[in-house]
């Protein structure tokens, strides 16, 4: 399980490009260049695909029956959903953010990857000194990192009372290694087979109809270095050693599950309505690019708090639609599934589970 968790975290990390190594050009810290203004919006830019991927995946995973537990019944599923980032969210247009001080290196190309892009596109942006146009700093904004983006669910469901299921998800808090940071995760789900409902006594329907309610929460956190380079002047604060980022994300799905028990073999098809949002911050003192000197050397500003990502670039929210199965033998479970979306992020969905 352990390596189930960094995959995510190692998601989140890779996707903003900070390590011990975060100076170099290849990072998101190759951003830092102007005022937190337009870094912000690059930023929100690149990493939209990311927090709309992870937020779709974290909504996915409830159940693959309609069918609820016996009372006091319980089963064990431990699952990954990956989420596949769309065309439209591969790339973005620099020229359409609205920046102040930062223009594409080449006019002609305009276009850069987001973190579901394309992993060999290269994009140069050149900040200009406001205060000396003739001064100006020349770097690349990061590459993309992958178009798949997985969340993880653990879960544990009991059977109530009325052909009601309780399920809980859980991961305690917990320090993966220094590099990937801390993760916690917590939510609940509730889903009612409503066919009982009519159901005559003695008479079994030959398939499930249930409701079905989900809440997830994820928080992340990891301590950052973010430098600026040897020799550099830097104006204001030169303590960076408090940099952290701050991460959390919700995600809240209501559907209608139909199913059918055919043997040890049960599909299954749901509809419904999902929402998820993301708000990350870098919390901390760091070192932009604010001017250059005439031999192309930047100069430093540092400021506080200076990163927010959150509102329509990290969250999402439509209607969802999935089909799969669940393959029963004994108390051993196998589950797989495929998800569409009207916000266009598809995904899969496979796992195993334990269960009375």
């Amino acid at each position: 399980m352990k390596k189930l968790y960094s995959l995510i975290t190692l998601a989140c990390v890779t996707a903003l490009s900070f390590n011990a190594q975060a100076q170099s050009d290849d990072g998101i810290s190759s951003l830092f260049k102007g005022g937190p203004s337009d870094v912000n919006k690059l930023v929100n830019a690149y990493s939209v695909s990311l927090f709309k991927g992870f937020g779709n995946s974290l909504n996915g995973g409830w159940t693959n029956t309609a069918k609820t537990q016996h009372f006091l019944g319980f089963s064990l599923r431990i699952s990954a959903t990956a989420s596949m980032i769309p065309t439209k969210d591969k790339t973005f247009d620099i020229n359409s953010l609205g920046l102040a001080n930062i223009k594409p290196t080449d006019p002609n190309q305009t276009i850069a990857p987001t973190f579901g892009g394309d992993k060999n596109m290269s994009t140069g942006i050149t900040y200009t000194d406001p205060n000396n146009p003739l001064a100006k700093y020349s770097t690349t904004l990061p590459k993309g990192v992958t178009q798949y983006v997985p969340a993880p669910q653990i879960q544990l469901t009991v059977g109530l009372i009325k052909h009601t299921d309780l399920s809980v998800r859980f991961i305690p808090t917990v320090k993966i290694t220094d590099d990937v940071g801390k993760v916690g995760m917590f939510g609940f789900g509730l889903k009612h087979d409503i066919i009982q409902d009519f159901a005559i006594k003695g008479k079994e329907y030959p398939f499930d109809l249930a409701i079905a309610f989900g809440y997830t929460r994820l928080n992340y956190t990891k301590s950052l270095d973010v430098q600026p380079d040897n020799g550099s002047t830097v104006s204001g604060s030169t303590d960076f050693s408090n940099q952290r980022l701050e991460g959390h994300f919700n995600g809240i799905n209501a559907s209608l599950i139909f199913s059918k028990k055919l043997m040890f073999f049960t599909p299954f098809v749901s509809v419904g309505y999902q929402k998820s949002n993301t708000d990350v911050t870098l919390k901390g003192n760091y070192p932009f690019v604010t001017g250059a000197t005439l031999t192309g050397k930047p100069t430093y500003t540092s400021y506080a708090d200076p990163i927010s990502i959150s509102g329509s670039y990290a969250g999402l929210s439509g209607t969802r639609a999935d089909l799969g199965f669940q393959l029963s033998l004994a108390f051993f479970k196998v589950y797989a599934s495929y998800g569409v979306s009207s916000t266009s992020y598809n995904s899969f969905n496979a796992g195993i589970g334990f269960g009375l």
